[in-house]
């Protein structure tokens, strides 16, 4: 499950990065399809991330690059 969501997640900010709207519809495609498919199964931080479409935050959480930073979301 995790798998696939970071590989989903790291193909929509790719999409982002690279200004590639196709790419960028079909990571969002993927993200809200694993989203309803795992919902009550993540992790509840995980969700909350994509939820609040904080997909570098969820990418984060899921070991991909960078560290995620303390902020309004975060727990305390």
């Amino acid at each position: 499950m995790e798998n696939e969501i970071k590989a989903a997640l790291i193909r929509l900010l790719k999409g982002i990065k690279d200004s590639d709207t196709q790419e960028t519809l079909d990571g969002m495609d993927a993200l809200e399809a694993l989203s309803a498919e795992y919902r009550g199964k993540m992790h509840p931080q995980l969700a909350h991330f994509l939820e609040r479409r904080s997909y570098a935050k969820a990418l984060d959480f899921l070991g991909g690059e960078g560290v995620v930073t303390r902020g309004r979301c975060a727990p305390r």
